[in-house]
């Protein structure tokens, strides 16, 4: 037999699929990291920062979700004409074609029993719910049009944050430093804050990374205990021998990088590096103990504890560090009225208190700082409530909303977006949106437009077809842009 036969006949399959730059796994990877983002990185580190497609009015991203979804009606868009007719029968021509979570028969009419007062030069209406909000209204661009397609808790905060209601999309903040990278080598493009206890209603779908690479998806941080789970060194392994540890990943895998010819081992290179890292540079970016008493007290914050409060001074720490998305999630605003604290008298009253005060401080303090110009603030929940009353709650003395998703409001802050501003409408009673209609992937569309993206151009090639934040919607609404 012909040498070079025989030499061929004695391969195995092992020999042939590492030798092989087109092996079956090699051709599963490259289907898998195929996908093209505004430009092209190192391979050794997925995280270097990228050029936008256009010059960006915001460089970050402090996005507040109100897990439960606040009444509007009750914060920020006033209804006299609903206040005036409280208590009616709701017309037939309001029900007809839609859906609702729990209400059942014919609802009644319910306005706001909350004050209202106009606030800052702008002059805009805010509730007596949001007495600090009231300080800082000329910063704030409020969107009174927004609507959804979901009613559901956990699709409808899939949807606003993924573009999607089912689960196995990559979440806003994903898509972001998939597309921009970061600008701190030491610490994640992207982190997660959670706060009163409970985790998103769509989990950890809500701040992952999707079909994107895994070096992509939210990092959660903690405010007490270990700041990352796992991250410490356990017993008996001191820094410098977890340094030779990685040392020696780092040649495995470096070899099977010029083996397999992977981009994927030199991406799994980079994120024990980050971590490695991490280990220093995460403790004291979120020790908010480093901050003056006056600055803990703006924000209502304690060092130690765990609050929106803690999380929206560490958001404000972690963006001046060079962190690119900041997602925090706070939990208990599902309004139903099932017990006292749902209610949106009393209730609401307490709820508040524990999150406009602190969230006014940070669009303060990043002011402040100068970082605000730069740094554009979302502030949202999953959809709105209804302008009647929750129907399993209707003969209590308690006041509650159901879900609703074809009005409600959420607002921005600097990022380049327009100041003291009120944009779009809902109609008098607040059912449908009457001026200015604006969709959950124009917010998306626009989101991504103020960091330098073009929605339609930031891609992802999986499985067979490219795949992005928005489906194949959105617009970016101009008009909200200074």
């Amino acid at each position: 037999m012909d040498p070079r036969l025989e030499q061929l006949h004695l391969r195995t399959r092992r020999h042939f699929l590492q030798q092989s730059t087109a092996g079956l796994g090699g051709i599963a990877l490259t289907s898998l990291l195929s996908g093209e983002t505004s430009a092209s990185r190192p391979a050794d580190n997925p995280l270097a920062v990228a050029p936008t497609h256009f010059p960006p009015k915001a460089k970050r991203v402090i996005y507040l979700h109100m897990t439960g979804s606040p009444p509007n009606l009750d914060l920020f868009d006033r209804k006299p004409e609903l206040v005036a007719r409280d208590g009616q029968d709701v017309p037939d021509a309001f029900l007809a074609g839609r859906e609702f979570a729990f209400t059942s028969g014919v609802p009644k009419l319910m306005g706001s029993p909350r004050k209202w007062s106009r606030a800052g030069e702008s002059g805009m209406w805010m509730s007596d719910a949001i007495p600090h909000f009231h300080d800082v209204a000329d910063e704030m661009c409020v969107v009174h049009s927004m609507y959804t397609d979901q009613f559901n808790h956990a699709p409808a905060e899939l949807f606003v944050l993924t573009g999607s209601p089912r689960s196995g999309r990559p979440s806003i903040g994903s898509w972001v430093t998939y597309g921009l990278g970061s600008e701190n080598e030491n610490l994640p493009g992207f982190v997660a804050l959670i706060s009163s206890g409970v985790q998103p209603n769509g989990g950890s779908n809500s701040f992952g990374s999707g079909f994107l690479p895994s070096v992509y998806q939210g990092v959660q941080c903690r405010s007490q205990g270990d700041p990352v789970l796992y991250s410490s060194d356990p017993p008996g392994i001191h820094r410098d021998l977890r340094r030779k540890s990685l040392d020696a990943l780092r040649d495995l895998n470096e070899m099977q990088a010029a083996a397999m010819g992977h981009p994927e081992t030199m991406t799994r290179i980079a994120q024990y590096e980050l971590a490695f890292r991490m280990q220093a540079a995460v403790p004291e970016v979120m020790d908010i103990s480093q901050e003056s008493q006056r600055t803990l007290d703006d924000y209502g914050a304690t060092p130690g504890g765990s609050s929106l409060a803690n999380n929206c001074l560490l958001a404000r720490r972690l963006v001046e560090s060079g962190v690119r998305f900041v997602q925090l999630f706070d939990w208990g605003w599902d309004f139903h009225g099932t017990n006292p604290n749902e209610g949106i008298t009393d209730g609401l009253t307490r709820k508040c208190a524990t999150m406009d005060k602190p969230v006014a401080a940070l669009i303060r303090d990043l002011k402040q700082r100068g970082l605000l110009e730069e740094t554009l603030i979302v502030w949202a929940g999953e959809f709105g409530r209804t302008p009647f009353r929750e129907g399993r709650t209707s003969g209590s003395n308690v006041l509650g909303r159901d879900h609703y998703p074809d009005a409600f409001t959420i607002w921005m802050a600097g990022g380049g977006v327009k100041a003291g501003y009120e944009y779009g409408a809902s109609d008098e009673l607040g059912f449908s949106v009457a001026e200015k209609p604006m969709h959950v992937h124009d917010l998306q569309a626009t989101i991504l437009h103020q960091l330098g993206l073009d929605h339609e151009r930031l891609t992802y090639r999986f499985q067979g077809r490219d795949f992005r934040l928005t489906d194949v919607h959105g617009e970016v609404v101009k008009d909200l842009l200074a």
